[in-house]
């Protein structure tokens, strides 16, 4: 299957175009027009939504499981199609995309068999006591209940599962709330094609069209609308953290302030303690540069830096930049992930106390890995050495002990993960980090890497801030349905009224 985009927003069912154009920027391949988004496009999506809510968050969860399911089907009835205009677009190979659309369905489909079971509403009762004295107790049940129309803006590093049917969207339907998708502008085709396997699902199970539109970007104004619609009542988002901070004050400003949950990015430190840098530093350094590299660096749980002990270092460098060196150039997302991603290097490079181990180059959206070294002592002193740089670039911090590397733990910022390589004689060491890494960080790995993130029951995608905006929440996995329900007491409420 071919596609060609047609350049429209989808809003209620219905294809609706814009005297305002902007033009993609594939990495290659041909560029398309689309209708840049409005206040006005907004507000009618968003209108739309709220109508929708009164039948969709009251329909059965086997009707909302029947219509992800659909979702999932008919994704994958347009997989060549999506296949082809998500690498024009991106630069992704073929093999990531399919990967990825195979993860974006898999989590549609675990939502609709998670829904069922009904776990996810955190049922509760308390039976009456009328007998009780001095007072007697009313019969008390409790349920999660959707809270309404949710926004979510599509990623740029993930054009199919954190994106027009990712992980907010799939997770916001499992609910009962319809959404408007905000399209980046990165990958406006491959949303567009996914709009419409999402609307030919609406039409399959007979849902009200309003439950899910997409207005694409091409200007700032769009999501500042989206967020401060009166009738949303929450906001998903994965992006830069300069553009979320922005969004998550536009949600706290509005009259009704809203929550927003942000996956803003991470550094995702890696401890090497000294058992394991002894025993198999090299191993580890070659492991560690295959995940540095992985996509490009541009993911957000990407192993950015290594904390390891001065006198163990030599073979875990030495490996990690045999490996990062014969890693070929590979092309980034954007012309502007790959503009500050080049920002992000000269800024490392100039920092003071920062040796280079590894340097490539980064031309146009052609990018190659980078590898840097400083000291604990240096790290501590620098904040700007904390701060994300989105790409294939790693930096590795020479402690001189144990105690400093608890130092370096206690100044991390929110992390979405942390990573621990220890053998069975570095427990001690281990145990002194653990209660760090747990303030920081929402998942804790034992001796493996972090890109790769299971959509699963017990996944956590989310961490202090700067990582995301809600410590609380998740992005991935059946937990992130629960962004989207608010609890409700039903105190002597006959059977009847209740909530199926």
């Amino acid at each position: 299957m071919t596609f060609t985009p047609h350049g429209k927003h989808l809003i209620a069912g219905n294809w609706v175009g814009g005297d305002s154009k902007f033009t993609s920027e594939p990495a290659h391949g041909s560029a398309y027009e689309f209708s840049v988004g409005t206040p006005d496009h907004i507000d009618q999506a968003v209108t739309a939504a709220e109508e929708a809510f009164w039948s969709f968050g009251y329909s059965s969860r086997k009707d909302r499981a029947a219509f992800l399911n659909a979702i999932a089907d008919e994704i994958e009835a347009r997989g060549d199609a999506i296949t082809e205009i998500g690498t024009q677009e991106t630069g992704l190979p073929k093999a990531r995309l399919q990967g990825e659309r195979g993860r974006t369905t898999g989590q549609l489909r675990l939502f609709a068999d998670h829904i069922l079971g009904g776990d996810y509403l955190d049922r509760r009762h308390d039976e009456a006591m009328p007998e009780r004295a001095p007072l007697p107790r009313s019969d008390l049940k409790m349920i999660g209940r959707p809270i309404g129309p949710v926004a979510v803006f599509g990623a740029s590093n993930f054009p199919l599962a954190f994106s027009t049917a990712g992980g907010d969207t799939a997770a916001a339907l499992a609910a009962g709330c319809p959404v408007v998708v905000k399209g980046h502008s990165g990958h406006p085709g491959t949303g567009e094609i996914v709009a419409e396997a999402i609307q030919a699902a609406i039409v399959k199970c007979d849902m009200h069209p309003g439950v899910f539109s997409l207005v694409q970007g091409g200007n700032l104004e769009v999501g500042q609308a989206l967020v401060q619609h009166s009738l949303i009542k929450a906001v998903g988002f994965t992006g830069s953290l300069g553009g979320g901070r922005a969004l998550f004050d536009l949600c706290a400003r509005r009259a009704e302030p809203i929550p927003f949950f942000g996956e803003l990015g991470s550094i995702n430190p890696m401890f090497i303690l000294p058992a394991a840098a002894k025993a198999r530093g090299a191993d580890i350094g070659t492991g560690w540069a295959g995940s540095l590299t992985m996509g490009v660096g541009q993911f957000c749980t990407n192993p950015g830096i290594v904390v390891i002990l001065k006198d163990q270092a030599d073979a875990f460098a030495t490996a990690a930049a045999k490996a990062l060196e014969k890693t070929a150039a590979q092309t980034m997302l954007t012309d502007g992930i790959a503009s500050a991603f080049r920002k992000g290097q000269s800024r490392i490079a100039a920092s003071s106390g920062v040796q280079a181990v590894l340097t490539t180059t980064c031309d146009g959206r052609d990018a190659t890995p980078f590898l840097y070294q400083t000291t604990a002592a240096q790290w501590l002193t620098n904040k700007d050495l904390g701060e994300e740089v989105f790409g294939p670039l790693g930096l590795i911090v020479l402690a001189d002990d144990v105690q400093q590397m608890r130092s370096v733990a206690h100044a991390l910022q929110g992390q979405l993960t942390c990573t621990l390589q220890m053998d069975a004689s570095d427990k001690d060491a281990a145990k002194s980090l653990m209660p760090i890494l747990e303030r920081k960080a929402g998942r804790i790995l034992a001796n493996g890497f972090p890109t790769g993130v299971e959509v699963s029951e017990a996944m956590v995608h989310g961490g202090p801030y700067p990582a995301s905006t809600n410590f609380g929440a998740t992005s991935v996995g059946t937990m992130s349905i629960r962004r989207f329900i608010r609890p409700v007491c039903y105190q002597d409420i006959p059977l009847g009224l209740l909530p199926d």
